[in-house]
Order: C-alpha cells, then sequence, then structure tokens
C-alpha cells in the first residue's frame, strides 16, 4: 500500500497517527469474513425518520421528509 501526502506538510507524529487510523481500519475490514451481512447504523436507516410521520403536500414537503422536527 502506498500512502502520499499531497497537500501540507505533516509533522512525523501527524503522519504516524493518520497512517495509525488507515490501518486499523484496513485490518478491521479484512477481519470481516467475505460474503458476511454488515450491521447498519441506526441512525443512517431512513426509515428512522420517515416512520414517524409523512410530510403534508406542499412546496417545502420536500425538506420535511429528512429532517426530522
Amino acid at each position: 500500500m502506498t500512502i502520499k501526502v499531497v497537500r501540507g506538510n505533516p509533522t512525523p507524529e501527524e503522519l504516524a497517527a493518520a497512517l495509525a487510523v488507515v490501518r486499523a481500519r484496513a485490518a478491521a475490514a479484512a477481519a470481516i469474513p467475505p460474503g458476511a451481512a454488515r450491521e447498519r447504523d441506526s441512525w443512517a436507516d431512513p426509515a428512522r425518520i420517515a416512520a414517524h410521520r409523512l410530510p403534508q403536500p406542499g412546496a417545502t414537503a420536500w425538506s420535511r421528509t429528512y429532517w426530522p422536527g
């Protein structure tokens, strides 16, 4: 794996921290067996917002379909 810094001038400590995060994520992704179903985070599930209410028709109905409140 090759990583290239394309902008800025990171210190050795900053570069080491960034590489540690990249390696940890790669190791976590490699630990998942092929074909295994991944759990989806509940905050990313669109059903949690749509389940509460349906928007009323109107010019701004599209914005109310996403933002709760």
